[in-house]
């Protein structure tokens, strides 16, 4: 390989490679959104949740009477 071209695969790597802060946003992000999901659903009525639920079965083409 010439110089140029290590320089290119260099260039390339650094342009492409995630930085430290977005690698570890989206796992900060989804467990953020997880515990939020959770804490709606302590408080939500249990009817609400059966309904929610069932709807979801129905709306994704599951038969569940």
């Amino acid at each position: 390989m010439s110089l140029s071209a290590n320089a290119l695969d260099s260039e390339l790597t650094q342009r492409h490679a995630p930085s430290s802060a977005s690698s570890v946003a989206a796992p900060l992000c989804a467990a953020l959104l997880g515990l939020v999901l959770l804490y709606a659903v302590g408080f939500a009525q249990t009817e609400a949740i059966h309904n929610g639920a069932h709807d979801a079965r129905h709306a994704a083409g599951f038969a569940c009477h």
